[in-house]
């Protein structure tokens, strides 16, 4: 059967990403996706989106849109970073530190999934950032910042030095985007236009076999097309 996928994700980088690379993708295999980043504020009736800044907001929003579409064929999931992620977020408290970022990140999944408690949901949280898909093949970034070419090469050079790019750290000034910005400043300003066409020339099948979390998201995904009704298999 087909299926609705609705993605709730973190902001307009995420949101352009799904409707720009993973849309076009699922539809093929007739999941018909949508995605909107998770409210942030209200103010003068005025609603604002972007910016995972607290948990509670972000369960008041996913909720809300589960409410408004109880359908059998409809399935939710997020696009949420593990960087930065809000302190009263479900496990956050129990999770050791010292753990493996794949043991983390699926503990953290789990707590989400027991958290919402809808058959229908698909937690997801991207390790550790949305960036880490461009770090699957840095070279693809010339292809929006060709005179960039030493920075880019020495982004290369580092993700080389990793099993995959979803390991590269949550630090401050080491993370996925951080990296990014300091060989190539002006991506900071462009990421949400900039960072889903990098990923798109990257492509979904480097993604999958890079990223391995990503992958067993995606692979999570296609399936829905033939999943029965009132639930993922």
């Amino acid at each position: 059967m087909a299926a609705r996928l609705h993605f709730i994700v973190e902001g307009q980088t995420e949101e352009a990403f799904v409707n720009e690379v993973l849309r076009p993708h699922l539809e093929s295999l007739s999941v018909w996706a949508a995605a909107r980043c998770v409210e942030t504020t209200r103010k003068r009736g005025q609603v604002h989106r972007g910016g995972l800044s607290s948990y509670t907001k972000a369960k008041s929003d996913i909720t809300a849109w589960m409410s408004e579409d109880r359908n059998a064929d409809a399935r939710f999931t997020t696009m949420f970073d593990l960087y930065a992620l809000p302190g009263d977020f479900p496990g956050n408290e129990d999770l050791p530190l010292t753990g493996h970022p794949y043991e983390r990140v699926r503990a953290l999944e789990d707590a989400l999934r027991k958290d919402i408690s809808d058959p229908r949901f698909i937690p997801y949280i991207q390790l550790h950032e949305f960036e880490a898909l461009l770090l699957a093949d840095p070279q693809k970034l010339e292809k929006q910042f060709y005179d960039r070419g030493a920075g880019i090469q020495r982004l290369a050079a580092m993700a080389s030095g990793y099993k995959s790019p979803e390991l590269i750290n949550e630090g401050n000034e080491t993370a996925p985007s951080k990296r990014i910005i300091g060989e190539i400043p002006e991506y900071d300003g462009l990421k949400a236009s900039a960072g889903p066409i990098v990923a798109s020339y990257i492509g979904l099948p480097t993604l999958r076999s890079k990223c391995a979390h990503f992958g067993e998201w995606l692979d999570e995904l296609e399936q829905l097309g033939d999943a029965p009704a009132g639930g993922s298999r």
